[in-house]
Formats: C-alpha cells, sequence, structure tokens
C-alpha cells in the first residue's frame, strides 16, 4: 500500500498536483514506519524508507519547521544510505523482487547526494538491467552515463536502443541522444532533437530541447536558425520543470551565448575536460563581450581545472567567480562556492566544506537554485 501511495505521489507530481503528492507520501511515509516497526526484517519496507529518510535529509534547515508541521517525515542522508545498503547486501545473497529497483535507487542516490559517480556508475552496472532488450533500462543507464561524464559509452546505449512495434514509444531517448552528440559537438546533433520534437506529446523538456536545437544551429555557424528556435522556445511548450525555466529565460533575454564558452560547456558536460580546457586556452580575452562572458570564462576554469585533477588552482578561480559574482542573478557564484565545499571536503577540511557550503546556501540565484541548494544541504550533512 505504501509502494502504492509513492507512485501515486509521483503521478501527481507529472500532473503538477503538488499538494496531493506531498500528502500522498506523508502517508506512505507512516505506512513504512509502522510496517518497519510489526516487521524489522521486511527488506521492501526500506527500500522506500531509505529514499524518503535521504531526500528528507536535503531540505534546507529553513523549511525543515515546515515539513516537521504538516507532516512526520524525518530522516538524514546517511540514515537512507544505509537502509539501502542493507537491502542491497539481502540481494547479494537471497532471491529479491525489488533487486534491480534497489540497485537504481542506489545508484541515484550516489550520484545526487553521495557525490560518488564511479560507484554511482558500477551499481547500474551490477544491476541485472538489459539495455539491449528494455528501452527503460536503456534509459536509465544512458542517464547515469550522461551524469558521470561517460557520453560515448551514453551515445553507445541510446543508438543500440531496442525499438520497433514491440516497444511502446520513447522519445525522450531521442532528445537524451540529441544532447550527447551535442556534448560531443556532433555535426549530426540535430537529428535527435528534431525527432522528439515531431514525437513527443507531452509537455516538458520542449522548450530546452529548442534549445538545445538552437544551440548546435549557432555552433555551426548559422545564426539565424537559432533564432528561430529560440522563437519558437518562447511560444511551445511549458516551463513546469527548471530547465524549460532556464530555456526560456535564454529566449527571452535575446542574448545570443559566446560560441566558444557555450562549446567548453558543453564538452565539459560530456566529460572531455582536456578539449573544453584547450578551448578555454585559446579563447583571447578580448572575445569577452561583457560582466556575464567574463565571469562565465572564471567560473568554467575552475569547473575544468577541478575535473583534471588541480584543486588548487580550481579553487583560486572559484573565490573570483564567488567575490564577483555572488550578487549576480546568475548561478555561477552559487555552484562555485558548492564545487569549493566539494573540494575541501575531498581535501578532510571539514571546517571549510561548511563554510563553503553554508554561502552556497546564502547565495540566491535566479536559475538552478533548488538543486544547488539541496546537493550543498546534502554536502552539509555529509561534514557535520
Amino acid at each position: 500500500q505504501a509502494d502504492i501511495r509513492l507512485q501515486w505521489a509521483l503521478a501527481r507530481l507529472k500532473f503538477e498536483e503538488y499538494a496531493t503528492a506531498f500528502f500522498e507520501v506523508n502517508k506512505a511515509f507512516k505506512l513504512l514506519r509502522r510496517n518497519a516497526e510489526r516487521f524489522p526484517d521486511f527488506m521492501p519496507t526500506y527500500k522506500d524508507l531509505g529514499i524518503l529518510h535521504a531526500m528528507v535529509g536535503t531540505i534546507p534547515d529553513n523549511y525543515q519547521w515546515t515539513v516537521r508541521w504538516l507532516s512526520s517525515l524525518e530522516g538524514t542522508i546517511d540514515q537512507g544510505q544505509a537502509e539501502l545498503e542493507r537491502v542491497i547486501r539481502y540481494a547479494e545473497t537471497h532471491e529479491f523482487i525489488f533487486e534491480e529497483e534497489t540497485y537504481v535507487l542506489y545508484a541515484y542516490l550516489l550520484l545526487h547526494l553521495g557525490r560518488d559517480d564511479r560507484q554511482a556508475w558500477e551499481m547500474v552496472r551490477k544491476s541485472r538491467l538489459h539495455p539491449g532488450t528494455n528501452p527503460l533500462a536503456c534509459f536509465i543507464l544512458a542517464n547515469v552515463a550522461l551524469r558521470t561524464g561517460r557520453n560515448d559509452e551514453a551515445i553507445r546505449l541510446l543508438e543500440q536502443r531496442p525499438s520497433g512495434r514491440s516497444f511502446h514509444p520513447f522519445p525522450y531517448l531521442d532528445f537524451m541522444l540529441g544532447l550527447a552528440k551535442l556534448q560531443r559537438l556532433d555535426a549530426d546533433a540535430d537529428l535527435p532533437f528534431q525527432r522528439f520534437l515531431d514525437d513527443f506529446k507531452g509537455r516538458n523538456f520542449i522548450k530546452e530541447a529548442y534549445q538545445k536545437l538552437g544551440w548546435h544551429y549557432l555552433l555551426q555557424g548559422d545564426e539565424p536558425r537559432y533564432r528561430e528556435c529560440m522563437r519558437l522556445c518562447r511560444e511551445r511548450g511549458y516551463t513546469v520543470v527548471e530547465n524549460d525555466q532556464s530555456a526560456l529565460r535564454e529566449a527571452e533575454g535575446n542574448r545570443l551565448p559566446h560560441p566558444q564558452l557555450l562549446q567548453a560547456r558543453l564538452l565539459f558536460d560530456g566529460g572531455y575536460y582536456q578539449r573544453a580546457d584547450q578551448i578555454l586556452r585559446q579563447l583571447p580575452a578580448i572575445s569577452l563581450r561583457d560582466r556575464y562572458d567574463q565571469l562565465e570564462h572564471t567560473y568554467r576554469s575552475g569547473r575544468i581545472l577541478q575535473q583534471l585533477n588541480r584543486p588548487l588552482e580550481a579553487l583560486q578561480f572559484y573565490e573570483k567567480t564567488i567575490a564577483e559574482g555572488e550578487d549576480d542573478p546568475w548561478y555561477f557564484a552559487c555552484r562555485a562556492a558548492l564545487e569549493s565545499g566539494h573540494i575541501y571536503e575531498a581535501m578532510g577540511d571539514r571546517s571549510k566544506a561548511r563554510d563553503l557550503f553554508e554561502k552556497c546556501l546564502s547565495i540566491k540565484p535566479k536559475e538552478h537554485r533548488t538543486g544547488l541548494h539541496q546537493a550543498a544541504k546534502a554536502g552539509l550533512g555529509r561534514v557535520k
């Protein structure tokens, strides 16, 4: 019953029934907690409890009182992770119907809250998912590959995905393939995006698809087609998800992205750090048009150096980004503070890491704020 209520909550979120979804989650939590008390060795309980405990642990402190007032939800990231690890240990030695689901849930927890990309990838690789015969399995593995800098692997998975009349249409896989190809700067990245826009009948990701398609044309030197994509971005789709909101801001701002900075950003997101670094190094300072370009250049230099295992140099760029951009509406300073916290955490300097995670929470950008603050809260939970 609790699992069904959680599935209902996800469906409610899909249709923007946020209040109803919240109360469905609360009901599920009460049922799970009671089940754990009555049947402490029943493993499916901890699959769901683990995720709920971890997610509650990422809610910023200034919202915790609201959660406590309106619900019985409570928990920490460590508690949730321990519960999922308990289920995985059980699944390794017993027949367990939710084994694949648990591996996937744990991988996403590691990816989003635990800062362990390598282990997240290993978790989905260890699972018994079959991407060649199951489109949902293809989505999961390709999604984790994209989020962990394994862009070539994501393209391989998506190009070999199952298709045909035996399978329900899954247009979002075309969106993912377009994104992966764009992040590699492939000349044919537009084709999967066009298929997605032709076939998808939903509401979300439409604006983002036009934005990404526009980026492709801009990098091909076709500014008129970029502007046409921005017009379609303004006119079509919805702004429920954050990436669609960000796409609309770009379309309404009428500000042309700097081509080389955009190339560096895409290559970085794909895990091609050396190529991204080379582009930034060859970029003349005179080509940076304004404060936005200058701040983005500083920020992206830090991100690349961090991934090239040069953390002390990265920190210098992050410090400059924070100092020059914390009062701006852009997300660069907020993300720089978050990544600085991650660097100090990896160095074992918990005090400095706490300071930077708190700094991240104190910066209020207009874009990506929720995700950045959630990650900072997760970081505070790890270094407390």
